[in-house]
């Protein structure tokens, strides 16, 4: 037999090769008691191999034991690149990144381009644009800058810590780059809200680069979400579709995604439909794309599919589910996911906690929404942003102002609808001077830029101190005389302060802007009624006739138990008819006793007085009401949603039924809520 090859170290080649390979295959098996019956062996040559050591490293990262990896590596006498890279990569894929960080200060292995771009990956994991930097200086002096592995790394770390302008530098100075750059790019454009970079980018991925990969597909129809460009992303499913790449769940889901955001949900739908595998983010997104449209009973039954699935919801899923609960204003469901989200250890994270707030404030429970945000273990600003706008839809606006003064004391710096909830608050305290202030110095202060619902806010607040004119000047001379919502709003404080002149005037601006503006022609309508001008009412009405406009019934609906009932203006149909309809009258009865008086202008018929007064007393929110006096328990508010605005006489007619049966009432109309309690209406009869 021949001679066994020996290497300079006194170990037979073949004996070093037999190691390696057994190393390899334990590493692959994850046999970790094989390797560390090699590891005794190597030990007890007392020769030092830095390949088998490599090798041993590479083991124990695969077998999860990082700890034994850093003990193999830090015994080596020396090390080469690839030693530094196997533990790198280790501590990268087990999330360790400050610990991967931390072996460049021992970086006596040297740095290749695959150790450099492992060290940039952790540096942008960890946001630490300095250590990155470092990272980029050191490879341009050591001419790796222009690698293909290297540049892909820098670039996403430019864009991971929000420094576009740098990563624009990068990304123009060198040609070398793959389909990455392309999806780096418009990921950290979009991260930063930058439209116009990430149009940019996307158009020059759609000249150049002629194979996608997954990732890109996800990152461009991102891009079309975000600008809503239902075009291009048409376009870019059907290329998905010659590739079989809808049926990717991430690009499948991202195709979800984008058809809800630009608001196509059935086509969505269709999407998710077809997807072989359904996880927790195509479920997530097929019922955030219902909830952004509005289909809130179709996303909790979606809900409900998923679990009947067997999929597991996550804090994002639950968040998406009492958003759903608050566009129905749902208090019931949304108790019921909030106990959920207890026995599943979600609560307390914050997209849940601010999920439940909107849940409670747009549910007429404002102080459950103060409870949830009491208790939150970190807040962001969307938890701010959601207590302060609930307490001015509520109509509580010092707590509103006091909950702002909060938050500037916890330096938490306020965003563009941190200052829409402000304002409004404002508006109800009529506070014209720091309404003005905010406008004008603290938000430029803050680098929040108004927009046309701070400058609406602002025609709030000057019509609530009765300063129409001044309103008419303000909308006219800060870029908002085309929105009609602006003009509506001084349109109905023209109504509420009798000034007829003005509110003609601003009604023909309305419709020059929007001639079929439904609530135009009612307000109007309100306005002739009210000044006893039938003859304006009939021309109104005349005037909708011949243009198909049409006034939306009065629809109220109450949740009582499980089931939600529903009533349009003089119902006949519901079971509980008889029994609503005798209530009714008692408690009619019981409040003109306490001086309830028909406001008979409202009912914008020219009939007899006493058939207005029928009319009045069946409209939808008065029979909502009954119902629910009838089947609720005492000692519970009763919430009831209005599709409309609620009108005067209800209005009045509600405060004094609370004031009669000691009960709480919240109706949630198109304008805000009205928390009544006592006889006392949280807008202040002003809404």
């Amino acid at each position: 037999m021949a001679a066994a090859r020996a290497c300079p170290m006194g170990v037979s080649v073949d004996q070093r090769r037999a190691a390696v390979a057994v190393l390899r295959a334990a590493a692959a098996a994850g046999e970790l008691s094989l390797g560390k019956a090699v590891h005794a062996r190597v030990v007890r040559a007392a020769r030092f191999d830095v390949v088998q050591y490599n090798n041993l490293i590479a083991l124990y990262v695969k077998c999860g034991r990082l700890g034994l990896a850093r003990q193999v590596f830090d015994a080596m006498p020396s090390r080469n690149p690839v030693s530094g890279n196997l533990l790198m990569s280790g501590y990268a894929s087990s999330g360790r990144h400050r610990d991967a960080l931390a072996l460049l200060r021992v970086a006596d292995f040297g740095l290749n381009e695959y150790v450099l771009s492992s060290a940039v990956a952790a540096t942008a994991h960890v946001r630490s644009y300095d250590m990155g930097r470092q990272c980029h200086g050191y490879a341009i002096k050591a001419g790796l800058a222009e690698l293909p592995y290297v540049c892909n790394a820098v670039l996403h770390m430019y864009c991971q810590c929000a420094h576009m302008d740098e990563a624009v530098k990068v990304f123009d100075n060198v040609s070398s780059f793959n389909v990455f750059a392309f999806n780096s790019m418009i990921n950290g454009f979009l991260d930063r809200g930058q439209m116009d970079g990430s149009t940019s980018i996307v158009r020059s991925m759609v000249r150049n680069v002629g194979q996608w990969d997954h990732v890109s597909y996800v990152a461009v129809l991102g891009h079309c979400a975000s600008t809503k460009e239902v075009v291009l992303g048409s376009q870019v499913h059907t290329q998905a579709l010659k590739r079989r790449l809808e049926l990717n769940v991430y690009v499948g889901s991202a195709l979800v995604d984008m058809y809800g955001k630009c608001d196509f949900p059935h086509e969505a739908n269709r999407v998710f439909e077809v997807l072989p595998e359904k996880n927790i983010v195509s479920w997530t997104a097929i019922m955030t794309a219902y909830t952004q449209n509005e289909l809130f009973e179709d996303a909790l039954q979606l809900f409900l599919d998923m679990e009947m699935e067997g999929v597991r919801p996550n804090e994002f899923t639950y968040a998406v589910a009492l958003n759903s609960c608050a566009g129905l204003a749902s208090l019931k469901n949304g108790n019921a996911l909030g106990a959920c989200t207890m026995k599943t250890g979600h609560w307390g994270l914050l997209p849940v906690c601010n999920a439940l707030m909107n849940m409670y404030s747009k549910s007429g429970s404002v102080e459950d929404a103060r409870r949830v945000f009491l208790s939150m273990p970190c807040r962001d600003v969307v938890s701010w942003n959601s207590i302060i706008i609930g307490y001015a839809h509520h109509g509580r606006a010092r707590e509103a102002m006091e909950a702002f003064h909060d938050m500037l004391f916890a330096e938490e710096v306020p965003s563009y609808v941190t200052f829409i909830g402000v304002l409004s608050a404002c508006a109800q305290l009529g506070l014209v001077d720091e309404g003005f202030y905010y406008l004008n110095i603290m938000m430029k202060e803050v680098g929040v830029k108004p927009g046309k619902e701070h400058y609406t806010c602002m025609v709030g607040l000057l019509c609530r101190v009765g300063r129409l004119d001044e309103a008419e000047r303000f909308i006219e001379s800060n870029c908002i005389g085309t929105d009609v919502v602006a003009w509506r709003s001084l349109l109905s404080s023209c109504q509420v302060y009798r000034n007829y002149g003005l509110g003609h005037r601003v009604a023909e601006q309305i419709f020059q802007l929007k001639p079929k503006d439904v609530g135009t022609y009612v307000l109007l309508s309100n306005m002739y009624a009210k000044a006893n001008r039938w003859d304006g009412v009939v021309k109104v009405r005349r005037l909708m006739r011949e243009l198909g406009v049409r006034k939306e019934p009065g629809v109220s609906w109450i949740q009582v138990g499980s089931e939600v009932h529903v009533f349009t203006s003089e119902d006949k149909k519901h079971p509980y008819m008889e029994q609503i309809t005798k209530k009714l009258q008692e408690l009619i009865d019981k409040i003109k006793v306490i001086g309830y008086v028909p406001n008979i202008a409202v009912a914008l018929h020219d009939v007899e007085d006493e058939q207005k007064e029928e009319h009045l007393m069946y409209h939808s929110e008065k029979l909502a009401l009954a119902f629910g006096l009838i089947r609720t328990p005492k000692g519970e508010a009763i919430r009831i949603m209005k599709n409309v605005r609620i009108c005067d006489d209800c209005h009045v007619a509600i405060k004094l039924i609370s004031l009669a049966t000691g009960r709480r009432i919240v109706v949630r109309d198109t304008v805000r809520f009205h928390c009544i309690e006592d006889g006392v209406c949280s807008c202040d009869d002003y809404w």
